[in-house]
C-alpha cells in the first residue's frame, strides 16, 4: 500500500521494564504504522506482544508501573500525557476476555457507556447505538444482557462499544481464543469489513495465524525476546522458516508444501490458499502422496463408554441434548467439536453425572451409572477445566495431587507413594515439594491432571486444553497428554475449537450441532466434509483445498497420509523439524 508520509503509530527506541523486573520485557522497538494498514503481531507467550499494546492504549504507563524510555507517539499523541481514558478515544481496545469488557447490564447500555461517560446528547447516543447495532448485526439482541449471549456476540458487543467512539485504531488482544472456527472466521470478515469501510488502522495480538490470514494482512510482526526480530509481508513470512524456528504454528497448507520438499516463492502469493498460484508446486505433492504409505486404522478395542438415546433440556423451550448415541473404545482419543451453544460442556456435565439427563442411558463398562453419585463417578471419570486455577485448593503440590485418595480414607504412605508415581508420569516430580504458585500455567495443567490420574479414572475429559496457547506451549500440553495416554492407556475425551489439535492429536471426532450428533468420523474426514462443517459452524482444513488444487481426489486420504506424517516426524526442536507443524 502506498504509505502516507507520517505513521499513526510511532515507536523510536522504545524500552520498557516493569517496576517488579529486573530486565526488560520490551528493548529498542523501532516501528512505524501507518493509517489504513492492518499488522498482525505474532510471538510465543513472554515475548512482549501485550506489553507492547499496553504501551498504545496507555495501560502503560498509567496503570502498570516501569521504567519507559524512547519516543512513542499514536496519532501525534503521547500515551502518557493523554493517559488511559485519553487514548480510548483514539484506540479502541477489544480483550481476549470480553465478559471482563462489559460494564452495563444490556447490550445497548454497554454500547452506549462510552458515549454517555462523553455527556453525548441522548439523541446522539440512540442514533450512534443504533447505528453500530445495525452494522454489527446486534440490532436484535439490544435488550439482552451482555452475559446471555454467544461468544461471537459477545465479540461484537465489546467491538461495538469502541467503534461507537469513531475511534482510528482498533486494538485486538487474541480475538479468535475463545471462539468456534466458524464464529472465528466471520469476525475475521467483520473486522475487515469495518477496518475497510471507516478506514480504520487495525492491530491484531493473535496466535491463530492461518485464522487471520483467512483476510489480507498488510504485514506481520514478529517479536521474541522483547525485541522485533521481523517484520515483513505475509508472503514474504511463509515463504521463509521463521515462524517454525521461533515457534509459531505455520497453516496447515504451507507445512504440507514444505513436508513434500517445496521451496515456497513470495511470488506463489502463500497468505492464502483459496488464491495461491499451486501449479510450481503440484508435482511435487502429488509425488510425495503417493509416496506416503495408506493412512492406518486404529484397531478396535473393547468400547469403555457407550452413550444411548441421551437427552436433556434446562426448560421447555428448547432440548440441549437430542436423542444422542455413541461409542468410546477404550484408550481412544476423542475430540468433541461443535459452534458455540451446540452442547457440548452440557453432554460432558452429563456423564459426569454434574446433569442428570431426561431420558437415555450412559454405561461405563458395560455398566448403567445412572445411579452413581457424583463422587463415585469422579473416581472412574476425570473433568479437567479449562482454568486449572479453578481447580487447585491446596498451596503445595504433595498435597493437591493426593487430595482425591485422602478423601477417599487412604494412608499418609500410600498417598506420598502413588502421588510420586504420578508426578513422574507428568513430570512434575523434581518440584514434588514446591508451592503451586511456583508453577507455570501449563505445569498447573499437568498438576491438575495428575490429581486427576491419582485416582486412576477409566475416562478423562478435558475442556479446550490448550485455549489461548501459543504453539510452543500448545505443543507442550498436548504431547504431555498423548505421554499419559500412551503410559496408562487412559481414554481421553477433548472438548475443543482447535481444528489443528483434532486433526494432530485425535482418533475420532463427534460433532455436535444444536444438540444432536451430526457426525462421528475420523478428524480428516469431518474437516474435508464442507456441509458438515458449514452446519457445526467448523473450518474446512486447508489441506482439503490443496488438494484439490493439486488434482487430488481423495481429500480426505490427503489429509490423512499428512498427519500421519507430522506425528511421525514433526514433534522435534524447531530447529530440526523445518516445514513441520
Amino acid at each position: 500500500m502506498e504509505k502516507e508520509k507520517a505513521p499513526i503509530i510511532e515507536l523510536r527506541d522504545v524500552s520498557f521494564k516493569y517496576r517488579a523486573q529486573k530486565a526488560p520485557t520490551l528493548k529498542n522497538i523501532n516501528l512505524e504504522i501507518y493509517p489504513g494498514e492492518k499488522v498482525l503481531i505474532a510471538g510465543q507467550s513472554g515475548s512482549g506482544k501485550s506489553t507492547l499494546a499496553h504501551l498504545l492504549n496507555a495501560l502503560i504507563p498509567c496503570s502498570h508501573a516501569g521504567d519507559l524510555s524512547g519516543v512513542l507517539r499514536v496519532d501525534g499523541q503521547e500515551p502518557a500525557a493523554l493517559g488511559v481514558f485519553g487514548m480510548s478515544q483514539i484506540v479502541g481496545t477489544v480483550l481476549q476476555d470480553t465478559d471482563g469488557q462489559f460494564i452495563a447490564l444490556t447490550v445497548a447500555e454497554d454500547i452506549a457507556f462510552a458515549l454517555e461517560n462523553d455527556c453525548a446528547p441522548q439523541a446522539e447516543i440512540f442514533r450512534k447505538v443504533d447505528e453500530v447495532a445495525r452494522r454489527l448485526e446486534l440490532s436484535d439482541f439490544l435488550e439482552n444482557a451482555p452475559g446471555e449471549l454467544s461468544g461471537g456476540q459477545k465479540q461484537r458487543v465489546s467491538l461495538g462499544g469502541v467503534m461507537a467512539l469513531d475511534v482510528r485504531i482498533l486494538l485486538f488482544d487474541e480475538p479468535l481464543a475463545n471462539l468456534d472456527p466458524a464464529t472465528g472466521k466471520r469476525t475475521i470478515e467483520l473486522i475487515d469489513e469495518i477496518m475497510k469501510n471507516d478506514d480504520m488502522t487495525v492491530i491484531i495480538i493473535e496466535h491463530r495465524l492461518e485464522d487471520v490470514l483467512h483476510r489480507d494482512v498488510d504485514r506481520i510482526i514478529l517479536m521474541d525476546g522483547g525485541m522485533i526480530i521481523a517484520d515483513m509481508t505475509p508472503d514474504e513470512m511463509l515463504s521463509s522458516d521463521i515462524l517454525i524456528k521461533n515457534g509459531i504454528r505455520e497453516p496447515l497448507y504451507i507445512s504440507a508444501l514444505k513436508a513434500a520438499g517445496a521451496h515456497i516463492d513470495p511470488c506463489t502469493h502463500p497468505m492464502h490458499i483459496e488464491t495461491m498460484n499451486v501449479e510450481p508446486y503440484r508435482e511435487l505433492v502429488t509425488g510425495w502422496y503417493h509416496r506416503m504409505p495408506k493412512s492406518r486404522r486404529k484397531a478396535d478395542t473393547e468400547i469403555v463408554l457407550s452413550v444411548s438415546d441421551l437427552e436433556f433440556a434446562y426448560d421447555e423451550k428448547r432440548k440441549i441434548i437430542d436423542k444422542v448415541s455413541f461409542e468410546i473404545k477404550r484408550g481412544e482419543m476423542v475430540a468433541l467439536v461443535g459452534k458455540n451453544g451446540a452442547g457440548k460442556s452440557t453432554l460432558a456435565s452429563l456423564i459426569c453425572g454434574f446433569n442428570t439427563p431426561d431420558a437415555g442411558t450412559i454405561q461405563l463398562n458395560k455398566r448403567d451409572i445412572s445411579q452413581l453419585s457424583i463422587k463415585e463417578r469422579g473416581e472412574r471419570i476425570g473433568y479437567c477445566m479449562q482454568s486449572p486455577n479453578q481447580m487447585i485448593s491446596k498451596p503445595m503440590i504433595m498435597d493437591e495431587v493426593g487430595l482425591g485418595l485422602k478423601a477417599r480414607g487412604a494412608a499418609a504412605s500410600e498417598i506420598r507413594k502413588k502421588a510420586e508415581d504420578v508426578l513422574k508420569i507428568c513430570g512434575l516430580y523434581p518440584y514434588r515439594n514446591w508451592p503451586v504458585s511456583a508453577l507455570s500455567f501449563g505445569q498447573k495443567k499437568r498438576l491438575t491432571i495428575a490429581s486427576i490420574l491419582i485416582m486412576h479414572p477409566d475416562i478423562l475429559i478435558l475442556d479446550e486444553p490448550t485455549a489461548g496457547q501459543d504453539y510452543m506451549h500448545y505443543t507442550e500440553i498436548m504431547e504431555f497428554i498423548r505421554t499419559i495416554r500412551e503410559k496408562t492407556g487412559i481414554t481421553i475425551i477433548m472438548i475443543t475449537h482447535d481444528m489443528h489439535l483434532m486433526l494432530e492429536y485425535t482418533d475420532r471426532t463427534l460433532v455436535l450441532t444444536d444438540g444432536k450428533l451430526l457426525m462421528d468420523a475420523t478428524p480428516s474426514e469431518v474437516l474435508t466434509d464442507s456441509k458438515v462443517c458449514d452446519r457445526a459452524y467448523l473450518k474446512r482444513t486447508s489441506l482439503y483445498d490443496l488438494a484439490r488444487k493439486c488434482n487430488i481426489e481423495d481429500a480426505g486420504e490427503f489429509a490423512r497420509r499428512f498427519i500421519e506424517h507430522e506425528r511421525a516426524y514433526g514433534h522435534m526442536d524447531a530447529e530440526d523439524k523445518g516445514g513441520a507443524l
